[in-house]
């Protein structure tokens, strides 16, 4: 595999770091109608993460840690803000996964394409309504690639966290 099958996998891991991060704080603030669909979501980040972490060392690399905390793009202070906060965490998802299927191959790129799948009807569960194409929206609206962007970045807003700031909510 190439270096940038790598580092796409690698900014891949750091949004799932960060998605996980996020459930965590949406998680407190959901209605109890939609918890188990935030358990869920939240399971199945962490699930991705944790291949993720396997995938990265198969291919050579080091896995990127989690940051100690991640700067949020908006206050979660109710259900509202949780269920706006998931459906992006679920946007940016499909955006690192795209970057991670246009660099991979064979079996890598399958599992992203499904990934990539699964984030995009989360949002849509989340949202309400979805978008034409999963996974590229996310990069006109920042004019950034998975591979302009620095891992260990915060992927709800795009912008590097600040260790031990903790959550903004």
């Amino acid at each position: 595999m190439s270096a940038q099958t790598l580092q796409a996998a690698q900014a891949s891991l750091a949004a799932e770091h960060a998605a996980v991060y996020g459930y965590g704080v949406l998680g407190g603030r959901i209605d109890e109608n939609r918890r188990a669909v935030a358990t869920a979501s939240f399971d199945a980040h962490r699930a991705r993460r944790d291949a993720l972490v396997r995938t990265v060392r198969g291919l050579g690399g080091e896995p990127v840690a989690a940051d100690s905390a991640y700067a949020l793009p908006f206050a979660v202070p109710d259900a509202a803000a949780a269920v706006r906060l998931a459906a992006l965490l679920e946007d940016r998802i499909a955006g690192v996964y795209s970057d991670l299927v246009r660099a991979s191959g064979g079996p890598l790129r399958r599992e992203a394409a499904n990934a990539l799948r699964e984030a995009a009807v989360r949002a849509v569960r989340w949202r309400g309504s979805g978008v034409a194409f999963p996974g590229l929206a996310e990069r006109s609206a920042d004019g950034t690639t998975g591979t302009d962007r620095p891992t260990g970045t915060d992927a709800t807003a795009g912008t590097p966290a600040k260790a031990g700031a903790g959550p903004t909510h």
